[in-house]
């Protein structure tokens, strides 16, 4: 049985290659080697799922979930914003096949930062009123 921290090394090393193999695909698209970049694409998908990690998500938008071709926004897929949906539709041109990244989950998450700010800064100006309401109170 392996042990924890050798399982986290090889999840970290699948990462980089994930990553070196997604670099060299994009490179190789600009040179239109096409057949090259689906076997980096397929290769990559294969070392994530051996070792049981998740794509990463910076790359994970970049492959159409169909068809395993590489997508370059604006060459081979059209990017659209969907009001109505609240959703991003990224479509493939090879295939047809729409993907929909839905942008509310990222809106909540903002939100939920900007409200811990708040919090934390009208607490720190609560404890310092406080401080000081004790300081003034000693001084009287």
């Amino acid at each position: 049985m392996r042990k924890k921290r050798d399982v986290e090394k090889i999840k970290k090393i699948a990462l980089e290659r994930i990553d070196i193999l997604m670099n060299l695909a994009e490179k190789e698209y600009k040179n239109k080697n096409i057949n090259r970049v689906n076997n980096y694409v397929i290769l990559s998908k294969k070392i994530a799922m051996k070792v049981r990690t998740p794509f990463p998500k910076k790359w994970k938008r970049r492959i159409c979930k169909n068809c395993n071709s590489f997508l370059v926004y604006g060459d081979n897929c059209k990017v659209k914003i969907d009001s109505k949906e609240k959703c991003v539709k990224i479509k493939c041109l090879n295939c047809d096949y729409i993907y929909r990244i839905p942008y509310i989950k990222e809106k909540k998450e903002k939100r939920k930062l900007k409200y811990n700010k708040n919090n934390n800064t009208n607490k720190n100006n609560n404890t310092n009123n406080n401080t000081n309401n004790n300081t003034n109170k000693n001084n009287n």
